[in-house]
């Protein structure tokens, strides 16, 4: 998706989470990446190291006309008025479940005891599909996109459902 939007960058949530807050982050997205952009400066954040269970040394991430903002937690309640558009993968859990153990090996066994448990309850308390514009699926070669419950895309909003974004400036 980000070389069909021109080399757009990505920012991983697994660089915002870590072991001590799963989905405590929320604050820290907003202040140190969110409200810097929305202002048209650069963002700095320290991505999370899971091996090391520590913050490495801080990234600088540009402002750019996209970002694509991608992980578990990206469609939360208070990320929503953000973001232009909202995009959720369609896959069970179980899938994802065992995509993220085989990514992580026997390492993280531990971490994902604790995730299975923390993502449904994120899930339970705060979800995120209902409020997709688009659904989308894998395949064995590609991938499909469909409506998704918030409704079509379209041209009333290609900036953000937010305020105005410089507000915060």
């Amino acid at each position: 998706m980000a070389e069909a939007l021109g080399g757009a960058p990505v920012l991983h949530l697994d660089d915002i989470a870590s072991h001590d807050e799963l989905f405590g982050w929320t604050g820290r997205l907003l202040s140190e990446v969110i409200a810097p952009l929305g202002c048209g400066e650069s963002a700095h954040y320290a991505p999370y190291d899971w091996h090391t269970r520590r913050f490495g040394p801080p990234r600088t991430l540009p402002p750019a006309p996209v970002i694509l903002l991608e992980g578990v937690g990206a469609g939360r309640r208070a990320l929503r008025p953000h973001l232009a558009h909202l995009l959720w993968m369609e896959l069970s859990r179980e899938e994802s479940w065992t995509r993220g153990r085989s990514r992580d090996g026997t390492e993280q066994r531990e971490f994902w005891e604790a995730w299975v448990v923390a993502e449904q309850r994120h899930f339970a308390e705060d979800p995120s599909r209902p409020f997709s514009d688009l659904l989308v699926r894998q395949f064995r070669e590609g991938y499909e996109t469909t409506a998704g419950p918030a409704g079509t895309v379209g041209p009333d909003r290609n900036v953000t459902h937010g305020d105005d974004p410089t507000a915060m400036c």
